[in-house]
């Protein structure tokens, strides 16, 4: 199962205030200690909400609000997207972050076999996951 830990923001990732290079080391080990152990999938930090615009839905189509947004610490500033084989060994993964104040939120990601499959039949899981497999077989280039 994948779990995607999503590193809360506050007033200093807001501000777009680069991490210093103790935290990049020790994030650094963190994720080497994740690949060591197979269990990372992504890992990425985000710009401020300031940088980023919000897209609402309504009956009269879409809206598009620039940030910044109120409420940093509802906010992401990152995540890791692991694939681990319980929520508990996410929540040991979670508790080694190396972080000294914060939060990290777990949630775990959808997969098709968690929907009945008249709601995703068959041949759309099996096209999802060949989506979901193709970055890994063929990443693009840059």
């Amino acid at each position: 199962m994948r779990f995607m830990m999503l590193v809360r923001s506050d007033a200093r990732t807001e501000e777009g205030a680069p991490p210093t290079k103790e935290i990049v080391e020790a994030m650094d080990r963190y994720n080497d200690e994740l690949i060591k152990a197979g269990v990372l999938l992504a890992a990425e930090g985000l710009h401020p909400s300031s940088k980023g615009a919000l897209v609402s839905y309504s009956g009269d189509g879409a809206t598009v609000t620039d940030g910044p947004f109120a409420e940093a610490e509802e906010l992401v500033a990152g995540y890791w997207l692991i694939q681990v084989s319980s929520k508990d060994e996410a929540v040991q993964w979670a508790t080694r972050i190396p972080f000294e104040e914060g939060a990290v939120e777990l949630r775990q990601v959808f997969e098709a076999a968690d929907l009945p499959p008249d709601v995703v039949p068959p041949e759309i899981a099996a096209k999802e996951q060949a989506f979901r497999d193709e970055p890994l077989r063929n990443p693009p280039e840059r």
